[in-house]
């Protein structure tokens, strides 16, 4: 049985595990320990019964929260190769779905390679659609666009966060 619990500081010696993978966005330690102290409630593990880490999410609260942009946003989902396919992202999904919903925001979003099918395919499985796509977003490669998926949350009751847009925007243009 795995555990949800809040990221501390001494994980980050310990996630290699799930951070070595050519799909997974590696960041500076500063940008870590940001999060860690802006959205502590937004960066979570997943641990096995013997404590080791199999995956993460790191995340944030967004928008303006007088209107209805206030979301819950993604920034990263990473779980261990030997653990997937076991449910861990999906869980994780939903404790950072949860979150949202008790900061009252609309939607939940996050940006995915449009070449990472496996991803995509798991996001539109737990209830995510494609907004938009953002053109050349990943920096490393300027070929690789993503895709802007949202999921509404019950604050969002008309569903006016997930109205898919027609054309593709640049990164310069995200709100």
């Amino acid at each position: 049985m795995s555990t949800i619990r809040a990221f501390r500081c001494e994980d980050m010696f310990h996630f290699n595990n799930v951070n070595l993978d050519p799909l997974t966005e590696n960041y500076g330690l500063a940008f870590y320990l940001q999060y860690m102290a802006h959205w502590p409630e937004y960066f979570q593990v997943i641990e096995s019964p013997s404590g080791k880490i199999m995956g993460y999410i790191m995340g944030k609260a967004e928008g303006d929260s007088s209107k209805d942009q206030w979301h819950g946003h993604v920034t990263a989902l990473s779980v261990e190769p030997e653990s997937r396919r076991l449910g861990i992202a999906a869980k994780l999904m939903s404790s950072l779905e949860n979150i949202s919903e008790k900061k009252e925001a609309f939607f939940v979003d996050l940006f995915v390679r449009v070449s990472n099918h496996v991803a995509v395919d798991m996001y539109k499985k737990l209830g995510y659609i494609v907004y938009r796509t953002v053109l050349d977003y990943y920096s490393g490669d300027p070929d690789e666009n993503a895709y802007d998926m949202r999921k509404a949350l019950s604050r969002d009751r008309d569903k006016k966060s997930v109205i898919p847009l027609k054309d593709p925007v640049r990164p310069e243009d995200i709100e």
